[in-house]
């Protein structure tokens, strides 16, 4: 697994709440779409995919997670009502690649935090959060490409 400490800026997206099992969120996702789609969020340059997870399963029970599923838009964008506003904070992250279905997102999330005691950084306060590249609709699920991200200092 390669990993990178990157500094991102922050991140103004249009989200859909989940509540309960992160491996649930695919119903908010779907939510987002039609949304998106009936909202024409859909359509503006720039846009991406994100998951944000404020949560760590390892500590909170499932029903208690709390996540979004959401769209990176411009600062200017008008934001329909059914969505929530929601910030990604500018920060230090540790990235890296999972590559294949999302069923094994969660091993790669595990890599990722079993990396970070020897890497020289620690985690930080502040939600991890997931970028998709691609999607189901676009890809067979054995090319599905998403980053993830973890915050550090």
């Amino acid at each position: 697994m390669v990993v990178q400490v990157v500094t991102q800026p922050a991140q103004r997206v249009a989200a859909v709440s989940h509540r309960g099992p992160y491996q649930q969120i695919g119903e908010a996702f779907m939510r987002l779409d039609r949304i998106a789609r009936e909202s024409g969020l859909d359509k503006l340059q720039g846009i991406a995919l994100v998951g944000i997870f404020h949560d760590n399963p390892a500590v909170v029970p499932a029903d208690q997670l709390r996540a979004e599923a959401g769209l990176v838009v411009p600062a200017a964008a008008a934001l329909p009502s059914s969505l929530t506003e929601v910030t990604i904070p500018a920060g230090r992250y540790a990235r890296t690649e999972h590559r294949g279905p999302y069923e094994r997102l969660g091993d790669t999330w595990t890599r990722l935090r079993d990396w970070l005691p020897a890497s020289g950084h620690r985690m930080r306060d502040g939600a991890s959060y997931e970028q998709y590249k691609n999607t189901p609709a676009q890809v067979a699920p054995a090319d599905l490409r998403t980053d993830l991200y973890l915050p550090v200092e």
